[in-house]
């Protein structure tokens, strides 16, 4: 491998939180650092390690080495488990418990790969960087006894992570009710009326907020004692798409550089998907795939709530009944409970009513090749960040129903944006407004799919699709932050050789 300007090419460690919807952006991050020329690392347990989706091309694997650590056993986390999407919710306090418990393995691992030389090669080389998640606080001070800096890569846009602030912030302008959460932080000035979580959202989060779950901590303690002690941050953002004046405060409002990362679309799997035969093979998919080649163009909402949604039977039941209300054709990837299929969530008669016209597939849908398919006109989606990035690069207008986390700010911001409209809820007495009702999935189905104004909604997903598809900017991001990890190291080389002098 030929020498960069500023040294050899980089040894990067990448260890994502054990949930597919972090995992899979760090894996995106790790090949597209491979693609520069860099070797990395990519950290995990044997069966996250396993499930992994190949690494594409002869030239990236040999630069991409996969390290699976066991995870610890603890009570009451079941055989195997071993990310968010094995377990129900109520459960991944205890998976952080088992995730604590990699502290001494990991420590082990670096220990190890640090005592190979700085003038080694690829992989044997000790690590330049280690690129973590929100929830190693454990893990800077281990790299720093070797001096190894760390980056903390968030997988969320930049609204968000400004909306979280940093703990000097927060101890400034303390958010103890679930009402403070309702509206825009005082450190985001002239913040969009739409940078808040509605009543119903806001109640878990202020719950959870700074109160221990079992691991003894609260997320939001792991994520600020992790980020004090990373040299930079990184978010899945982009100033084209989350504007350039949120992007912009980031850095002054943490204190270090914040760099945009892009939004790390599938750009591979999207151009796999629109070469590949529609509705070739045999296989479950191909049955799938046949039956869209059978429907119009653009006429298909996708409907997709992710692998880790806490669905409930209400919910099931009222997203169902709407799509039978609004009349349309669907393709709704059913995954039920985080852990589980769930199919006897759906209604009684549900699929031999709307036969012919909609389409439950139970389990694994190749998300990325329906959305590029001519049928696909609309995505019902949870506004989980990756699913929002796919819809985008394949330039669909979305149906909207925030479930948990920051879906609920993500879909506010995309609504304003105009690229689609967020379901409606209703106050279920308690005044928190979280009901779901059929009547206004329906009609928010048909707003966006049928009614003349979708074609508002479809224009606007268009010129965002535009933006995405301008890969050379966007992964421009990427050459900046590899940029920026390459100066630290020569300057950390330079500041250690003068000590010598």
């Amino acid at each position: 491998m030929a020498e960069t300007k500023q040294g050899p090419p980089l040894h990067v460690v990448v260890f994502p939180w054990l949930a597919f919807g972090h995992i899979v952006p760090f894996l995106e991050l790790a090949e597209q650092l491979a693609r520069r020329g860099h070797f990395v690392t990519f950290v995990s347990t044997p069966r996250n390690i396993a499930r992994l989706r190949p690494v594409p091309g002869r030239e990236l694997s040999p630069r991409i080495r996969l390290v699976g650590l066991p995870l610890p056993a603890v009570d009451g986390l079941p055989d195997g488990a071993e990310s968010t999407n094995d377990v129900p919710p109520e459960k991944v306090e205890l998976l952080k418990v088992a995730f604590d418990g990699l502290a001494g393995p990991v420590a082990s691992f670096l220990a190890e790969a640090c005592a190979g030389s700085a003038g080694g090669e690829g992989h044997g080389r000790r690590p330049d960087w280690i690129i973590l998640d929100f929830a190693h606080s454990w893990l800077p001070p281990v790299a720093e006894q070797h001096d190894v800096p760390c980056a903390l890569f968030l997988i969320f846009p930049a609204p968000f992570v400004a909306f979280l602030g940093p703990k000097a912030a927060n101890d400034a302008h303390p958010r103890t009710a679930a009402e403070d959460f309702t509206v825009p932080p005082p450190w985001i000035p002239s913040a969009s009326p739409s940078l808040a979580f509605h009543l119903h959202e806001a109640r878990p989060i202020a719950g959870r907020f700074r109160q221990p779950n079992a691991s003894g901590t609260s997320d939001m303690d792991r994520f600020w004692e992790t980020e004090r002690r990373c040299r930079l941050v990184v978010c899945r953002s982009s100033r084209e798409v989350d504007g350039p004046a949120i992007c912009d405060l980031l850095p002054d409002l943490y204190g270090k550089p914040v760099l945009p990362l892009g939004l790390l679309a599938p750009y591979d799997a999207a151009a796999v998907a629109a070469h590949h035969g529609a509705g070739a093979g045999d296989d479950d998919d191909g049955v799938v795939m046949r039956w869209l080649d059978a429907q119009p163009a653009r006429s298909v909402l996708y409907v997709a709530f992710g692998s880790e949604a806490p669905l409930t039977p209400e919910l099931v039941r009222e997203v169902a009944l709407g799509l039978e209300l609004a009349g349309v054709r669907f393709l709704w990837a059913f995954r039920g409970a985080a852990g589980g299929g769930g199919a006897g969530l759906l209604p009684a008669g549900f699929e031999r009513r709307v036969a012919g016209r909609g389409v439950v597939r139970v389990g694994w849908v190749p998300q990325v090749r329906v959305l590029a398919h001519a049928a696909a006109g609309a995505f019902l989606t949870h506004a989980g960040w990756s699913s929002l990035v796919e819809g985008l690069l394949l330039g669909h207008p979305f149906v909207m129903l925030p479930l948990f986390g920051d879906q609920g700010l993500t879909a506010r911001l995309m609504a304003e944006r105009g690229v689609g409209l967020e379901v409606p809820r209703r106050d279920d007495g308690d005044g928190d407004g979280s009901v779901v009702a059929r009547e206004d999935v329906a009609a928010a189905v048909r707003r966006v799919l049928v009614e003349k104004e979708g074609e508002a909604f479809a224009r606007v997903a268009k010129e965002l699709q535009r933006l995405l598809l301008d890969r050379e900017r966007q992964e421009g991001y990427v050459d900046e932050l590899a940029g920026k990890l390459l100066q630290w190291r020569h300057r950390e080389k330079a500041f250690q050789e003068s000590k010598l002098l």
